[in-house]
This record gives C-alpha cells, sequence and structure tokens, in this order.
C-alpha cells in the first residue's frame, strides 16, 4: 500500500473519533483534523488542513501552545487546559494531550488529542462569580436553603445515635467524615452540622467532586492567578469563599488521586495556593468529606487516599439505610405528606393500613429521597382523596433486603460463601456505625468481643 492508501485510512478513522484530532508534520504544517475537532473550535477543516498550526491558531501564543511544545521541542502534555480565541474571535477552552511523533532521533510529526470543555468552563466560571456576589465580608447569604438538625426526623435508636453524633460533632472543628448511600441525607447532615456550629454566620459552600474534569475542579477550590494557564484570570477559589466557615466536599472519593494530595497539604498547612500562583493564602475552613460507598472499599480501589481519609475522618458518621430503621416509615411518611400536600395544594392527611403495610415492606435501595418520591407522586396525583391508599400509591418493584445490603452479592454460588459474604457486609456496616468501636460492635451484634476481633481478622476487616 503507498503513502495515500495509508494517508486515506487515516481520514477514515478519525472521522470515528469523538475526541478533536489534529495532526501537523515536521514543518507543523496541518495534515489531519476531523470534524470533531472543528466542531469543537467553531472553525472549518480547510482553515487548518495545509496551514501553520500558529496561523490556523493565531490566538494561541506559542510559548503556551502544545502543538508547539510536541513539534519543537520534544516535549509531551497530557490534559492541558487551554482557553484562546479561534479564527473568528470565539473564545474556546480545551483541554488538550499533545504528543511528538519520533522517527530516527527526530520529530516528524506531532498529534493532538482535545476536549471540548468550553461549556464547563462557562458554568464554573459562573458558579465562582454568583458565590463571590452572595458572600459578603460580615453577611453570608446562602445560596442554598438551609437545613439544621430540626429537618431531620427518624426515632429508630440507631439513627437517633448518629443523629445525637452528628450534633456533637457541632460543638467542635475537627474534620468530619459522613458515609451514606445515595439518598440518606449526607448533604442534610452536614448542613445541620454547620448551622449549629459558632461558624452558622459564616459560608457554607458545596461542590461535588464527580461533577468535573480534574482540571476545572482544581481551579474551582483552589482558585486561579492570571498566567497559570492560557486564558486563567485571577480569582478566589471554593476555600476562600468559604473562610471562617465550612466546605462541604459531596463524593469525595471522585477527586483525582493527586488533586486528593493537595488536598491532604491544605488539611495539615491551614493555607492554599491558586492555580498558577506563588503565594500562600491562608484560609480558615471546616472541611467536610462525604463518600456513598465503604471507605476501606474505595481506599482498596485506589479511589480514596489512606492518608486523606485519616485526616479527614477525625468524626466519622455512617448514616443507616432506611431499610435498617423501616420503624420510621410512618413519621417520615406523615411529615411528607405535610410537605407535599403544602407543595400541590392537596388534603391527603392519612394513610391506609394496606398503604402502610406496603410502604414498610420495600426495600428503598434510594432510601428516604426514594421514599420521599413515591409519597410526592402519590400527592400529586390525588384528586379529592383524603386517605393515601394502596390504588393512589405507585410503588417501585419489591427487592426485599433482610438487614444487609446483600444484593450484590451472588446467590449462584455456594451457600457458605453466601453467607460469609452477608456476615462480613454486617460487620463491616456496623463498624462504621459504631465509629470502629470494637467493644460496641460486639454489643450490637450480641457476639463476645473475642469473637469480633476473629471476624476482623478472618475477613480483612481494620479496626
Amino acid at each position: 500500500m503507498d503513502a495515500e492508501g495509508y494517508k486515506k485510512i487515516i481520514e477514515e478513522l478519525i472521522k470515528l473519533i469523538d475526541a478533536g484530532v489534529y495532526v501537523v508534520d515536521q514543518d507543523g504544517i496541518g495534515m489531519f483534523y476531523n470534524g470533531a475537532m472543528a466542531d469543537m473550535e467553531q472553525i472549518n477543516i480547510e482553515d487548518v488542513v495545509g496551514k501553520e498550526f500558529h496561523k490556523a491558531f493565531p490566538g494561541v501564543k506559542l510559548a503556551e501552545s502544545t502543538m508547539y511544545q510536541a513539534l519543537k521541542k520534544n516535549v509531551a502534555t497530557k490534559n492541558k487546559q487551554q482557553s484562546y480565541k479561534n479564527l473568528y474571535g470565539k473564545e474556546i477552552t480545551t483541554i488538550n494531550s499533545t504528543v511528538p511523533v519520533v522517527e530516527g532521533g527526530r520529530t516528524i510529526a506531532a498529534v493532538e488529542v482535545a476536549k471540548d470543555i468550553t461549556n464547563i468552563r462557562s458554568m464554573s466560571d459562573t458558579i465562582l462569580k454568583l458565590q463571590e456576589k452572595k458572600i459578603e465580608p460580615h453577611k453570608v447569604k446562602p445560596k442554598i436553603r438551609q437545613y439544621t438538625f430540626d429537618n431531620i426526623i427518624g426515632n429508630n435508636p440507631q439513627f437517633v445515635s448518629v443523629l445525637e453524633r452528628a450534633k456533637r460533632a457541632a460543638d467542635n472543628d475537627a474534620s468530619v467524615f459522613i458515609y451514606g448511600e445515595t439518598g440518606t441525607g449526607k448533604e442534610l447532615f452536614a448542613q445541620s452540622i454547620h448551622y449549629a456550629s459558632r461558624r452558622q454566620n459564616k459560608p457554607f459552600l458545596a461542590q461535588n467532586c464527580a461533577a468535573l474534569p480534574e482540571s476545572l475542579l482544581e481551579g474551582i477550590l483552589f482558585g486561579t492567578s492570571k498566567g497559570g494557564f492560557t486564558g486563567a484570570v485571577d480569582r478566589a477559589g471554593l476555600f476562600e469563599q468559604a473562610n471562617g466557615g465550612t466546605l462541604l466536599l459531596d463524593e469525595i472519593s471522585a477527586m483525582p488521586y493527586e488533586l486528593q494530595s493537595k488536598l491532604l497539604r491544605v488539611l495539615q498547612e491551614d493555607y492554599i495556593r491558586r492555580v498558577g500562583g506563588t503565594t500562600d493564602i491562608p484560609i480558615d475552613v471546616r472541611i467536610i468529606g462525604t463518600v456513598n460507598e465503604f471507605p476501606e472499599k474505595l481506599i482498596d480501589e485506589g479511589k480514596l487516599r489512606k492518608d486523606l481519609y485519616y485526616r479527614l475522618n477525625v468524626v466519622s458518621i455512617a448514616i443507616p439505610p432506611l431499610r435498617s430503621r423501616l420503624d420510621d416509615i410512618p413519621l417520615l411518611t406523615e411529615k411528607l405528606l405535610e410537605k407535599h400536600n403544602e407543595r400541590f395544594g392537596k388534603e391527603v392527611w392519612m394513610v391506609s393500613e394496606g398503604a402502610m403495610d406496603r410502604l414498610c415492606e420495600y426495600d428503598y435501595p434510594g432510601n428516604v429521597r426514594e421514599l420521599e418520591n413515591v409519597i410526592m407522586q402519590s400527592v400529586a396525583m390525588a384528586d379529592t382523596e383524603h386517605v393515601l391508599t394502596e390504588k393512589l400509591l405507585q410503588m417501585p418493584m419489591q427487592v426485599k433486603a433482610i438487614g444487609a445490603d446483600v444484593e450484590k452479592w451472588d446467590r449462584k454460588g455456594p451457600l457458605d460463601q453466601y453467607l460469609a459474604n452477608l456476615e462480613k457486609e454486617i460487620i463491616r456496616e456496623v463498624m462504621i456505625t459504631e465509629g470502629g468501636n470494637i467493644s460496641k460492635t460486639a454489643e450490637v451484634l450480641k457476639i463476645k468481643r473475642q469473637t469480633l476481633q476473629h471476624k476482623l481478622k478472618k475477613y480483612g476487616i481494620k479496626d
């Protein structure tokens, strides 16, 4: 096959790739430029192919160009954020990975793969600008609804114990680590701790660590300094904006591993440095981290740094799933009916015995949030009814669990292995709930302390 044949293959191949692809030869002349890249940078393919890269992209300074670094300095760049104006003056933000192609000791081409984050970058800038406007030096205007301990409902003994632990956490400034499945109310607990603490008149800010790519998350948390990367401006991040208050880092295990290391330094040294900056900025921020999977599992999978976990886990709070406190269903249902009657202008004030039995028989993988969705749907669809009956109640498919989250275990395996997995999961859950205290865990499980220690060692559960 001749060179033209190979060229045709490459042209067809890059058409199938969702990411943007740009290839230049040793002289910096565009050889390949796919449609995804053209759409991303909002220019035409003919504006790039056959043109020198620095003329096709005059808005990118050579010193900041990843293509120049690869082609002229033989330096590869991975996942670098760039903001620049295209040929037509439109500002574009991308994350680029650019590598030199070397043959016989010399660079014969450079390949760039890019992802478009223009909209995400715009969104993150908007978030920071809005928060800057809402937070005044001595007066806080919360950007989200304030929740307090009065909003947390439950009489189940295990749940009440966790609630009391959270209230005690509000009396100090220690970092807090909250574990709870999706829908158990982790942010509700976090806000309640903040608004019952001495920091209640200072900002409470929250960031979901899974919502943004690494390069943007770092800038949102730590802020940016002009010149830190192409298009960067001087802007305070969430740590500075939350100074004196509380910063909730939701799904902290979704934060990239290297960024977790930077967060650890903040916790240890109480100062931050903006992305691209050289000045250390002292901060006074209480950190609350949350996860929706067992911390040990996340550590074993390399998603959560062990040292960061221990640093955050000064106060540990494990919110029990709803299936572990089904006795709270009647009380929760009553409160949710009040809430959604007012919302929808309905008058469904009672629950029939049959409907309540169905509510209490369900597994609730979505926890309290799922229960609220069930009640909200029932109230919204009611007409003139005053009683929530089985006919009005629309429950999801029944998946009854026994005591613990056992659905994930393979029931097709040997019975002894299934029971061992179940026992391990129950022990692990109670250990977390009791803050790692072996004596209290043994008391809850109604077994001897020595027996529990043996099982902890057997299953590799660290106390």
